[in-house]
């Protein structure tokens, strides 16, 4: 996972490249880059370490002029964390600019060849494949850039998200996507892109964000176009209004993201139930739900697919639904679902748990599910999301964005989702006395003030922290609910 910033329009791009990039550090921390085009050649700067080193060397290194830019921040996959294997990455002309986020998994083949045709490589890393092989594509058939990067990524087997931007032709970057999420903010006379929309959010609070096997051509003083990768056919784009604002993606007066949103837990549990959870009335109303109550009433089993702390979340889902619905339920781990044959029929109830929506083996996983015929509910936190968009049905976490990199906020409210309908299953089954199900609605209710007590453990938090900070090894325990809550400590 790595973060990607671009902008094209009429203000200096540097300053809104290098405050994106510090918004998506939590993407990845281990070397960043920026390149700006100052209207007669590109200037690069990119190095070891985080954004804030960056700024530091990139101010004493090039001139930060220029209305284009882009900028990435590295979790590395191919290639160490060093100066030379950081983003953006120049094509063996010094023309193409790229920043890249995924992994091209054929990177190997296509670098044999391209040094056959005489290409040189200074990186260790599959990006700066990439973007020879579309110079290569460009040259070869005397190409437009979109055109050069549509063939080329039809060459390509992986996952990506990718901005290319063409010293020949300054008036436009080529963006697309396959797997690794990509937004593009839409200004007047400006286009910011990201891989989340944090970066743009005081500039606009219109988005495109691109399915996969998209690409699009961001081009000044022009309709923004974009097109399917495999048969380059035209798709009408779709604008979504921004529901986040600049105050949740600031630390609002904490040191650190991950401790303001250990705080916001009392607030976001109370979001994500208020209007579902009407524990005086005794119901719990949720569209998604409602919609769709034959199906999880009918449904043979329930299956839960998700990675890392999702995972976490669907494994303490599993001891609930258990309980209180008396269904049978099986948690597998994205990566691995996608890679065998499942046993999936048109009786399953496939629920599917991401807090960004764009986790990309779930996605695969949903698209199996589908083909199987499964119904497919989402859980997702971000609103216009690809799995909000891929799933039949789902609900939304109201977390608000999560920035700090160990989960929080996000394990606590999908907890909650999942809690809301296992409740609702139980009680449209029968398998739950009216007398329980109000207690649990209560219960449920107060968990905001409960999780706000805890809180007030901090000052106890930080002297244990001081005692054992220097252990090298912690061994978590837990049994029943607890043990998924082990998990996701130890993670």
């Amino acid at each position: 996972m790595c973060g990607i910033v671009g902008y094209i329009g009429h203000r200096e791009a540097y300053p809104i490249v290098i405050k994106g990039l510090k918004r998506l550090e939590y993407r990845g921390y281990d070397s960043a880059g920026i390149v700006l085009y100052d209207g007669k050649d590109l200037k690069l700067s990119k190095t070891k370490g985080k954004v804030s080193d960056l700024e530091e060397k990139s101010s004493k290194e090039i001139s930060t002029n220029g209305t284009i830019g882009m900028g990435h921040t590295r979790w590395a996959t191919h290639g160490v964390p060093n100066d030379v294997n950081s983003h953006p990455h120049l094509s063996n002309s010094g023309n193409l600019a790229i920043i890249h986020n995924g992994i091209i998994e054929n990177y190997e083949p296509l670098k044999k060849e391209l040094i056959n045709r005489g290409y040189t490589f200074k990186s260790d890393t599959d990006t700066e494949v990439l973007v020879n092989l579309i110079e290569d594509v460009q040259k070869k058939d005397n190409l437009k850039l979109g055109k050069a990067v549509q063939i080329a990524l039809n060459q390509v087997i992986g996952a990506y998200a990718i901005c290319v931007f063409d010293k020949q032709k300054p008036d436009e970057i080529v963006v697309a996507r396959l797997g690794s999420p990509l937004a593009i903010g839409i200004g007047k006379d400006e286009f910011f892109i990201a891989s989340d929309a944090t970066p743009f959010i005081e500039y606009t609070s219109n988005a495109i964000y691109l399915e996969d096997e998209e690409m699009a051509i961001v081009r000044l003083h022009k309709p923004l176009k974009i097109r399917k990768i495999k048969d380059d056919s035209l798709v009408d784009p779709y604008i979504q209004e921004l529901q986040m604002n600049l105050e949740q993606i600031e630390k609002g007066g904490y040191d650190h993201f991950m401790m303001k949103e250990i705080y916001e837990q009392p607030n976001v549990i109370k979001d994500t139930y208020r209007g579902r959870l009407h524990a005086n009335e005794g119901l719990i109303k949720m569209a998604g739900i409602e919609d769709n109550i034959d199906k999880f009433t009918n449904a043979k089993r329930i299956v839960i697919i998700a990675c890392g702390t999702s995972w976490h979340a669907g494994l303490v889902a599993e001891y609930i639904f258990e309980e209180f619905a008396r269904i049978p339920v099986e948690v597998e781990y994205a990566s691995e679902f996608r890679y065998r044959n499942p046993i999936i029929d048109k009786d399953d109830v496939i629920i599917a748990i991401s807090q960004s929506g764009e986790t990309a083996d779930t996605l695969a996983a949903i698209k199996l599910a589908k083909e199987k015929g499964a119904f497919v509910f989402g859980v997702c936190n971000v609103v216009g999301s690809s799995i909000s968009r891929e799933t039949h049905a789902g609900a939304y976490t109201h977390a608000g964005p999560e920035i700090g990199v160990a989960s929080t906020k996000a394990f606590t409210t999908q907890i909650t989702v999942l809690t809301m309908i296992a409740l609702r299953l139980a009680k449209a089954k029968g398998t739950l006395s009216n007398s329980d199900f109000h207690r649990y609605l209560q219960e449920l209710e107060i968990i905001p003030e409960k999780v706000a007590e805890a809180l007030k453990t901090n000052d106890k938090a930080k002297e244990i922290a001081a005692v054992f900070k220097d252990a090298t090894n912690f061994l978590y325990l837990g049994r029943g609910y607890n043990f998924p809550v082990a998990l996701e400590g130890a993670l």
